[in-house]
């Protein structure tokens, strides 16, 4: 009888182990589009020798504004939807110290955040390049501005371009804010990996002059 349970436990042992080695060698699919095509661009591009200093995603953080007025249960609204959209729990911020102008009280909720990283953080960003940002209406690219260090943010006022979110003529739309972090030291290094990896950046336009 021992033999047999000890057998059984070695077998599911075994599987765990399988399981978690087929975990492990999936790889996000924008990450291997990173490792196979992007690095080698950038490392020509950059001029860059060594692999380990070319420039990559380090964290992807969605965040959303609380207004003071609003009530308790639109702050649960907003995590949950948070949650749906990038498959991680957000927290829920607090204010720090009270400001009378801004009705806002210590300790009250301003705002819901979550910050994603490795696999969550690949996944998300490529259905964010893929999917979400073809489908909103009449777009023609995002701006090419970086914040002087490497990284990108953009805001989006409407919640309900992402796929998993139900759209409802009655629920009110969430905005929220994405920063997309990278370890580039510049904003032409990060804005030419971000390229790479797909963002699909507005194309400067120009206009003929037509003085004479």
């Amino acid at each position: 009888a021992y033999e047999i349970c000890a057998c059984l436990v070695g077998s599911e042992m075994c599987i765990r182990n399988r399981t978690k080695t087929k975990r492990k060698m999936s790889i996000p699919a924008l990450k291997k589009i990173y490792q196979e095509k992007v690095v080698p661009e950038l490392k020509k591009t950059l001029g860059i020798d060594n692999p380990h200093m070319v420039p990559n995603l380090e964290k992807i953080v969605v965040s959303s504004g609380i207004r003071s007025e609003m009530p308790k249960e639109w702050v649960q609204e907003v995590v949950k939807e948070i949650a749906k959209i990038t498959g991680q729990q957000p927290v829920v911020t607090k204010a720090s110290k009270s400001i009378a102008n801004f009705k806002l009280r210590e300790g009250q909720p301003n705002g819901v955040k979550v910050t994603l990283r490795g696999a969550n953080m690949w996944d998300f960003l490529y259905k964010f390049i893929a999917v979400v940002l073809p489908s909103i209406r009449d777009f023609r690219g995002i701006p090419t501005r970086l914040d002087g260090a490497g990284n990108y943010n953009y805001g989006i006022a409407d919640h309900t371009i992402f796929p998993e979110v139900t759209v409802d003529p009655g629920r009110k739309n969430i905005g929220m804010d994405i920063t997309i972090v990278t370890t580039a030291t510049d904003d032409n290094s990060g804005r030419e990996l971000l390229k790479l990896l797909g963002m699909p950046f507005r194309k400067p336009t120009t206009t003929a002059n037509t003085k004479k």
